[in-house]
């Protein structure tokens, strides 16, 4: 797993984000989430297909933890834009609920992250798999890291995955230059890994949501920070339009909750991601995959599996939806302040196709500087 260094996040900044945030303002301030990381980099220079240069790796978010058993995590998907891919989405819209890790890495390394995380749980869940006639449906999403790495060279392998997976831990979440968010870029600044959670209160209760994102979209035109069109005074330096005239990105957005939810809330839930997304100023773009999912840790069951004695029935609990506001509200709050991490803690780092230009990380200063010139209200 990456080291966890002490990198400034959004807040750090002064930048006023709304919303009260769990401990670790991550997705881990979920109980029970945890995540890992393998993050390659290697080497400098044009591409030359199989050799480099690697600027990639893969996130991996265990909902539960590692434990021996698997239950249902109950849970909803949503497209905004779907030119991307996250596997196991048709189980998840069908049942309603899905019991595999969540790996997110680049394009061409979905089918190599599938494999190693369908070993893992066989590996993990022996008396589920091995003892009866279940199958593995893992939830892998990507984004492409193309124009920074040599993402035809396929250089994420079996035990990277493995080593994300296995390292998963609670707590601190490293962000930018990280696993799967290695080598993607945000609004044409250097982009990546970024997580944010907010506590909500339901009654008497108080809850957790958590978002992780992967954040590899947007033009920098569009760039708004808490509503400052950032973009708009900082033109320089917006490589992907220079190059290509138009984005060609994706975010992947996971949302984890301890709220007990139906999976037909958790579908609206996960809606709410391009609300977030798009108080940054994406309109979503064509050729963007903007991909969203939303899980729950509560009514956790003893699955039976397919065969053993079944029972006839389950009971869930679950939030009344006149009480959804506030839980929107979170989950628009943290959206939106995950992709500004992502960027804050990004290093610049060389494109390679083509090659001679730098993604440049967001400078903190003139971003305060741009803030201010607004009148937004900066914390010393």
């Amino acid at each position: 797993m990456s080291k966890i260094s002490a990198k400034p996040r959004a807040r750090d900044l002064g930048l006023p984000f709304d919303g009260v945030t769990g401990e670790f303002n991550a997705i881990t301030d979920v109980a029970g989430v945890e995540v890992g990381f393998a993050t390659l980099i290697e080497g400098e220079g044009a591409v030359e297909v199989g050799k480099g240069p690697i600027r990639t790796g893969v996130t991996a978010i265990l909902p539960r933890g590692k434990r021996k058993m698997p239950s249902p995590i109950w849970a909803g998907q949503f497209n905004l834009n779907g030119n991307g891919e996250m596997t196991g989405t048709h189980w998840i819209n069908e049942a309603g609920y899905f019991i595999s890790p969540i790996c997110i890495t680049n394009t061409h390394s979905v089918g190599i992250a599938h494999h190693a995380t369908v070993g893992w749980m066989i590996d993990q869940y022996p008396g589920f798999f091995r003892d009866d006639h279940a199958w593995a449906m893992p939830v892998i999403a990507e984004t492409y890291d193309g124009l920074t790495n040599d993402i035809c060279g396929r250089h994420l392998k079996e035990e990277h995955v493995l080593d994300a997976l296995n390292s998963a831990v609670s707590g601190l979440v490293a962000e930018g230059n990280v696993g799967g968010g290695t080598g993607m870029i945000t609004y044409e600044f250097k982009g990546g890994t970024g997580t944010s959670s907010r506590r909500v209160k339901i009654g008497p209760d108080e809850y957790t949501i958590g978002v992780l994102v992967q954040s590899n979209f947007g033009t920098r035109k569009d760039l708004k920070i808490l509503g400052v069109p950032v973009g708009q005074n900082w033109p320089e330096n917006a490589v992907v339009s220079e190059i290509n005239q138009h984005e060609t990105g994706s975010i992947i957005v996971i949302i984890g909750t301890d709220l007990p939810l139906l999976p037909i809330q958790l579908r609206r839930m996960a809606k709410r991601a391009a609300i977030g997304i798009g108080r940054t100023g994406t309109p979503g773009g064509n050729y963007s995959g903007d991909i969203f999912l939303a899980f729950s840790v509560a009514n956790d069951l003893a699955w039976p599996g397919m065969h053993g004695e079944q029972p006839l029935s389950f009971a869930l609990n679950f939030i009344n939806d006149h009480y959804f506001d506030d839980i929107y509200r979170a989950i628009v709050q943290g959206v939106e302040e995950a992709v500004v991490n992502a960027m804050i803690a990004a290093e610049s780092m060389t494109t390679v196709k083509p090659e001679g230009y730098t993604l440049k990380a967001i400078d903190h200063s003139r971003l305060r500087q741009i803030m201010g010139q607004y009148n937004r209200l900066l914390k010393s």
